[in-house]
Parts: C-alpha cells; structure tokens; sequence
C-alpha cells in the first residue's frame, strides 16, 4: 500500500469515527436509547466537508474511493453497533444513510473545489449547506419517521378513563366551554391515528364488535359494564386495560376532588373475573423504566407487576405487561397507566417524530386499529436492560 492510500485510509477512518460519535452524542442516540443510524445522517456534512478539504488535491477517482470507503466503514461500524447493541443490523437505516451520505460527499466534494472570487464566500457557504443540510435532513427524516393513521374504514376504537384527557384545564363549567376542549397530547395522538370513541359510560356505548375498547385507569364500574366489558371480550373483541395499582399522573385540581384520576385501579372486580392479580410497584421504582413488547419500546412508571395470571397468558417485561386470550377475544394487560403521560414519550422535540422516546403511541395504535402505528422506518431501540 502506497502512502497516498494510506493516508485515505485514515481520513476515511477518521471520517467514519467523527460521524458516528456524532451521532451518539449530537444526534440522540445516546440519548433516545437508540442505535439507528438514520441518526447520523442531519450530521454529515461537517466531517464530509474536512474529508473533501484534506483530500481536495487528489483526482477526483481517488476523492469518490475515499468517501465511498468512510462511508462503507460507517456502516460497517454502524451495524455492528446494532447487532451488539439491538440485535438487528437496521439494513434499511444503513442504506438510507448510505445514500444521504452519498449526496453529502458530492456536495461537500463540489463545495471544496468551488473556487469563489471573495475568499469569505467559502465559510459562509460552508455554515449555509450545513445548516441547510442539518435542517433538511431533519424534515426528510421526520416524514418517514411519522407513523401510518389508521385506513378511513376502520371501525372506531371506544375509549373508557378516568385520567384527564380532556376538558382539564377549567374551573368550572362555563370556563370550559369558553376554552374549548383542551385535549391531553395523548388523547390528541390517538385521535390523529385513528377514529375514537371517548365515552363516560358502557352501558349505551358498546364496542362494535370485532372492535377495540381502551381502559385506561377508569373510574369505578356499574356491574352492567363489567358484564358489557366481559361479553365484549369473550365475544371475539379485544381490551387493552391499563391499570394501574399507584398512579403518578399529576391531579390537576385539589387533594380529594372527584374529577382528579383514580389514586388506585378500581377494575379489580373484572380481573378477578378473569383470573388477574394486579400486585403494587416496588418502592424502588422512581424512575421512567423502558421496556421492549415485541420490537416496541413502552417506558413505565412505577408500573405494578400481575401477581396472578391464567397459564395461556403470554408475559412481558417481567409481568408488568401480559396478553391474554379471554374466550374468542384477547386483552392486553398493563399495570400502569402512567405511560399515556407526555413527557414519557413525545419527541424531543415537537414534530420530529424520528426523536421520539419510546413507541407508546404507536403501540396503541397498532392494536387499537388495523395497520396502524407503523412507518417507513421504525426506532431500532437499543435493548432494554434485564429486569
């Protein structure tokens, strides 16, 4: 190997490793608890400029094998980093950065044998492509980040809870109607993805059937909408039940007032119907806990953990989730109900779904309608720690 090869060779190395560290720090993945190299991607345009600058007099075969090898090593290292660390290589993620990386080089490259009559044009053109870069890539990667609604036939889901998702922020009832329903951003989430019943009451509004019904820590049931939640199931429907044994959902009006969320679950009467034991969190759990359902990442809190379950049950994230078939039906299980609350999965920052924190909405939605909560690319979450 000659000395100009190997001097691309640690240009391309260099190269690679700026990217990918990059993307640990500067593009979330450290953060996000992600290993997706789409992540690399708003970050580019930096290394490819210092790449392009060091190899600007060497002829241009010799420019495209180097930036072709640093990418070839980005992913290589990138996907190594997602066997190891998710136990996926992300094929797709690599090929979209490869080919973003592709462009990057060839701007960069351009951009460094551009010969401008004023010597300043270069640093502000170079400061305007990244940012321009950083900005686009960003918008590109939100779109096909963001999840599928539900198709327009879909039949509606019916939503039962005690938690304020709507009409909170008033004092009374002429203040809210004078400000409007104020939708909690899960509720505004779910109701984006798909169509939603919201309902106080199962007695005149049972699910259609072969449709979903979301329980999410409501308050106390008559009777007859226990026996209706029951028969919805058992007919062939599906629940998802969260219940939740402490909750930490902030009340939003003073300590004893009725319309403040249930402290406790008061669906005990139904799961000990089907043979569900909901026990308490352990007092060490204070912190957001991720945990992985099926390439889904759910981040709970304080979650409770089903200390009795029928044997067909399948079990997840050390029995703090479950699945279980109710006669023709299913349910999902979760013993917390805190997951819905905002900050334990939006993005980072609004908009940028690709910077999301955890799949809960996505989760619901898939199992709330048919072929929703998917996108052209999903979060390769790295994988949660045993529990």
């Amino acid at each position: 190997m000659t000395a100009a090869s190997r001097r691309s060779v640690q240009r391309a190395f260099l190269t690679a490793v700026a990217i990918a560290v990059l993307a640990w720090i500067a593009g979330g993945q450290a953060l996000l608890g992600r290993i997706d190299p789409a992540l690399a991607v708003p970050l580019m345009v930096p290394p490819m400029l210092l790449l392009a600058r060091w190899q600007g007099g060497e002829p241009a075969a010799d420019r495209v094998r180097t930036y072709l090898l640093g990418l070839a090593l980005l992913a290589i290292g990138q996907g190594m980093l997602g066997v190891w660390l998710a136990g996926t290589t992300a094929w797709v993620q690599l090929l979209v950065t490869f080919v973003a990386g592709s462009l990057a080089a060839l701007l960069a490259d351009w951009f460094i044998q551009w010969r401008p009559r004023f010597k300043f044009l270069p640093w502000l053109a170079g400061l305007a492509l990244a940012l321009v870069w950083f900005g686009a890539s960003h918008a590109g990667l939100a779109i096909i980040y963001r999840p599928a609604a539900a198709p327009a036939n879909s039949p509606a889901a019916v939503m039962l809870t005690g938690l304020p998702l709507r009409w909170s922020g008033g004092e009374g009832i002429a203040a809210m109607i004078a400000e409007g329903a104020k939708d909690d951003p899960a509720l505004a989430r779910l109701t984006a993805a798909g169509p939603l019943s919201l309902v106080d009451s199962l007695v005149d509004h049972v699910p259609p059937p072969r449709s979903t019904l979301l329980l999410a820590h409501p308050r106390a049931l008559a009777p007859q909408e226990l026996v209706a939640i029951d028969a919805f199931v058992r007919g062939g429907g599906r629940a998802v039940v969260l219940a939740d044994a402490l909750t930490g959902w902030p009340a939003p009006y003073p300590l004893g007032n009725p319309r403040n969320p249930p402290i406790t679950s008061l669906l005990t009467p139904l799961l000990d119907h089907w043979g569900v034991t909901l026990g308490t969190a352990p007092r060490e759990d204070h912190a957001a806990l991720p945990v992985d359902i099926n390439g889904a990442r759910l981040r709970l809190f304080s979650a409770g953990r089903f200390e009795r379950l029928p044997p067909q049950c399948t079990i997840y994230a050390d029995r703090r989730v479950a699945r279980c078939p109710i006669g023709s039906g299913e349910a999902w299980l979760v013993g917390d109900a805190d997951l819905l609350f905002e900050p334990l999965w939006r993005p980072v920052a609004p908009g940028f779904e690709h910077l999301r924190q955890a799949n809960t909405i996505e989760w619901l939605s898939a199992l709330l309608w048919r072929d929703a909560g998917q996108s052209m690319l999903n979060p390769i979450w790295i994988r949660a720690r045993a529990i």
